[in-house]
């Protein structure tokens, strides 16, 4: 049975210096397309959604623009956050930005919303399981976490506050945004805020991809870089 494997806390450039760079990039990829594809799943089954996609939906119903786009533009605005927060992305980080975006548009050019219940919440659990599999895909690449998983951890290290009560406030918040937009909140909703972290959990130390001594704690940062805290410290996964 495989081991399972710890998140090492590297600089971005130590990221990439660390070994295995091509399968990696490889698990990356993979995980941030299906992460992208199990978005347009739980869309599809018009069930509800998690907050920051309730979010983003919201925001889609108002502007010229697809799902996808939005959650770009959403992304790439939340990493400018971190410029005051004195984190620096990693190349999962920016990949993350576009790559589930244009991942998410093109799930829901393919997926059909299905008409019969049973069918709507197959589909809505099988994308918040997938999910669960692409989220512990992209964050054990050890690329970098997602925009939105290091604004959490930006604001926990230079407010003292506590991780668990920095993403809930953050959370209710675009939840609340999302659903004044008109983004759908239901059933999806609640399931994922339930499930994910869990799954999470169970995935991510059995993906996480071992860097061998790159991933000791005995690495020390870059003079004048602030190390991305382990998105396994959040206890569940956010694009």
């Amino acid at each position: 049975m495989r081991r399972h494997v710890p998140l090492a806390n590297l600089t971005p450039r130590q990221q990439l210096r660390a070994g295995r760079l091509p399968r990696r990039v490889v698990q990356l990829l993979v995980g941030l397309v299906l992460y992208g594809v199990s978005m347009a799943m739980m869309i599809r089954s018009t069930l509800g959604l998690d907050p920051w996609d309730v979010f983003h939906a919201g925001i889609a119903t108002h502007v010229p623009l697809t799902f996808g786009q939005v959650t770009i533009i959403v992304g790439a605005l939340v990493l400018l956050l971190w410029v005051p927060l004195r984190q620096w992305p990693g190349l999962g980080t920016v990949a993350n930005v576009v790559v589930i975006g244009l991942a998410a548009d093109a799930g829901l050019a393919l997926i059909e919303p299905p008409e019969a219940m049973w069918a709507r919440v197959l589909l809505l659990t099988s994308g918040i399981v997938l999910n669960g599999v692409a989220g512990g895909l992209y964050i054990g690449s050890q690329l970098g976490p997602g925009p939105r998983d290091g604004l959490m951890t930006g604001f926990a290290r230079r407010t003292g506050v506590s991780i668990r009560l920095v993403r809930t406030t953050i959370e209710v918040v675009v939840l609340a945004a999302g659903w004044l937009l008109g983004g759908p909140v239901g059933l999806g909703t609640v399931l994922y805020a339930v499930t994910i972290g869990p799954l999470v959990q169970f995935f991510l130390p059995r993906l996480t991809i071992d860097l061998g001594h790159a991933g000791a704690p005995e690495v020390t940062p870059e003079e004048g870089a602030v190390p991305v805290t382990p998105t396994s410290a959040l206890g569940s996964t956010t694009s």
